[in-house]
């Protein structure tokens, strides 16, 4: 599967800072069996970067601690995709070319639907941190009987998303009862979360006063936010990514909207725009599967060591991005699959052990696997305060 040259962006592991040469994570440790060589592509340069760097970043540590502690042995790679699904392709193929054996898929869902197919034609197995669309692992994204199989995620899926959404706001009504949702209109990932959580919303009685959209590139929000005021909402559900909420934040402020907003995992890393005022933030919620906060023993050490190494505090993404690469070694060493294994033979071994095994990590406890690749595993509510995330009720 060729694809045509693109310049290579790869992540230097160290400070999140990206370079113009594709990186791997250094192994150590007594090898066993060779070894299995890990890639994933994301935007590491971008409008995304943050969630590309979290998710290659993590996955470098994950890689550092399993080849320390011995036995089988992994090196990973991450290409720069921009969340562009062309360049995707394209990071693909450098991939393959590099001899990819197992993936964490993309970091986001575009480039996800561009890919999958190329990972089930080539059998490749693939447990994507974040690309949290059903297009991802359904050929079909109304239709769960198509499935690609061997393509699973570590993240939920975004009906998953909406639906929690919209029974975390039923259950806390002291967030507000008045419901104004503002989507992109043209993003997989936002209109996904969306519908489900409007038919969701719709069963549990809740009151939507009022939906806005907008469209990519988007810079004036004040059409939106004035429809919302207007309604008299008091609670905003934005499932979107961070980049266009820090501008409705800014826009509400200006127009004195007092209203609470709540977002999704796309919402992670908003903290971390640069010359964004946190405390436009102040008092968002989010739903995501990691806390940094959490004084469980797993948490506490991936975060020690993540900000040791990179000097700040990890996101959902790079949570999931971590999960992921200890769930593949998990798996991997259940079906004592080898780097001299064939890619279909592996993936094949992997499916199995996917689909029955469970799974303890920083983003759940008993995660398991359908046979769809979709994930089982309950949502967290944090919510920032004092320019930092904690957790919520």
């Amino acid at each position: 599967m060729k694809g045509g040259m693109a310049a290579l962006m790869a992540l230097s592991l160290v400070a999140c800072s990206s370079s113009t040469a594709s990186s791997t994570a250094s192994t150590s440790g007594s090898s066993t069996g060779g070894t299995i060589k890990i890639g994933v592509s994301g935007p590491l340069t971008g409008d995304a970067a943050v969630y590309g760097k979290a998710v290659a970043n993590a996955a470098a540590l994950a890689v550092e601690e399993i080849n320390a502690q011995g036995g089988q042995q992994y090196e990973f790679k991450a290409e720069d995709d921009q969340a562009d699904s062309e360049k995707a392709v394209t990071a693909y193929n450098n991939l393959v070319d590099w001899g990819m054996q197992l993936s964490l898929g993309t970091v986001t869902s575009g480039a996800g639907q561009a890919v999958s197919p190329l990972y089930k034609e080539d059998g490749i197995f693939a447990l994507t941190p974040s690309a949290s669309s059903t297009g991802v692992i359904y050929k079909d994204m109304a239709d769960s009987s198509t499935s690609y199989g061997n393509v699973f995620q570590m993240c939920f899926t975004d009906p998953n998303q909406g639906s929690a959404s919209a029974v975390y706001l039923s259950k806390h009504t002291n967030l507000g009862t008045k419901v104004g949702v503002i989507y992109r209109s043209d993003d997989n990932y936002s209109t996904g979360i969306n519908t489900k959580f409007t038919a969701e919303a719709k069963e549990l009685g809740l009151n939507v006063v009022a939906s806005a959209t907008f469209q990519n590139g988007a810079t004036d929000f004040s059409v939106q936010v004035k429809q919302l005021a207007d309604a008299g909402a008091d609670v905003i559900f934005m499932p979107i990514y961070y980049q266009p909420a820090t501008l409705i934040l800014q826009e509400a402020k200006k127009q004195g909207v007092k209203a609470t907003f709540f977002g999704c995992d796309g919402m992670d890393g908003i903290l971390s725009q640069d010359g964004f005022d946190a405390a436009l933030a102040e008092g968002l919620y989010m739903l995501t599967p990691f806390s940094a906060d959490a004084s469980d023993e797993k948490t506490v050490a991936f975060v020690k060591a993540y900000k040791a190494k990179y000097n700040e505090t990890p996101n959902q993404f790079a949570a999931d991005a971590y999960d992921a690469v200890y769930a593949i070694a998990q798996g991997a060493k259940a079906a004592d699959v080898t780097a001299s294994s064939k890619a279909k033979d592996m993936s094949a071994a992997m499916i199995k052990q996917f689909t029955s095994m469970t799974f303890n990590g920083v983003t759940g406890t008993n995660v398991t696997w359908k046979a769809t690749g979709e994930v089982s595993k309950d949502p967290r509510a944090i919510v920032i305060k004092s320019g930092a995330y904690v957790s919520a009720e």
